[in-house]
C-alpha cells in the first residue's frame, strides 16, 4: 500500500516542476546580432532584467560617455593601427629595395677607383676588375646593414604603436565596463 502512494507524490512532485518550469521566465534567443559591447570583445550580461532594446541604448550611453572620459574611440584606434601597420610595411619594402642594385653602384665606383690606382701601378684593367669586385661587395654589405636598422627601427616603432593602442584599448574597456557596472551590469572583458 505505500508504494501507490510513493507513486503519486512522486507524479505530484513531477507535475508541480513542469508547471514551475513552464511559469518561470524565460529568457529571449539570441537575435543574430551583435550588440556594441561584444562587438568591443565586452560581455554585458543584464544584472536587472534589462530587456535587449534597454542594453543596446544603455551600452550607446556608456560608449560616448567613454569616449568623452578617456578621449580614445575604439572605432578610431582600430583605424590608426591599421594605418600604422600599413606605414611600417612601406617602410620595410622601401629598406629592401634600397639594397638591389647597391652592388652595382658599388661595383661602377670601385672600378673606376681601382682603374685609376691600376693605372698609376701600370695595370689599369685588372685595378678596375679589382675595384669593382672591392665596390660592389662593400656597397652591397653597407646597403644591407642600412637595410637591417631600418627594418629593425620599423618594427620597434610597430611595437611602440601596438603598445599605445593597446593602453588606450585597455583604458575604454575600462571606463566602458564601470559605466555598464553603474547601469546593474555584469561585465567581463
Amino acid at each position: 500500500m505505500r508504494f501507490p502512494m510513493f507513486i503519486a507524490c512522486i507524479a505530484a512532485a513531477a507535475a508541480l516542476s513542469s508547471a514551475e518550469a513552464q511559469t518561470s521566465t524565460t529568457i529571449a534567443p539570441p537575435s543574430g546580432t551583435k550588440t556594441l559591447a561584444a562587438t568591443l570583445n565586452v560581455y554585458a550580461f543584464p544584472g536587472a532584467g534589462q530587456v535587449p532594446t534597454q542594453q543596446a541604448q544603455d551600452e550607446t550611453e556608456c560608449y560616448n560617455w567613454a569616449v568623452n572620459e578617456t578621449g580614445n574611440d575604439p572605432f578610431h584606434i582600430a583605424q590608426q593601427a591599421a594605418q600604422q601597420q600599413q606605414q611600417a610595411a612601406q617602410q620595410q619594402a622601401a629598406a629592401q629595395q634600397s639594397t638591389s642594385g647597391s652592388a652595382v653602384k658599388g661595383a661602377v665606383a670601385g672600378a673606376a677607383g681601382g682603374a685609376l690606382i691600376g693605372a698609376i701601378a701600370g695595370n689599369a684593367g685588372k685595378g678596375a676588375a679589382i675595384g669593382a669586385g672591392v665596390g660592389a661587395i662593400g656597397n652591397r654589405a653597407r646597403a644591407t646593414s642600412q637595410a637591417n636598422q631600418a627594418t629593425q627601427q620599423s618594427q620597434q616603432q610597430q611595437q611602440a604603436a601596438a603598445k599605445i593602442s593597446h593602453q588606450q584599448m585597455d583604458a575604454f574597456k575600462k571606463a566602458f565596463s564601470a559605466c555598464l557596472e553603474a547601469k546593474k551590469y555584469t561585465v567581463k572583458y
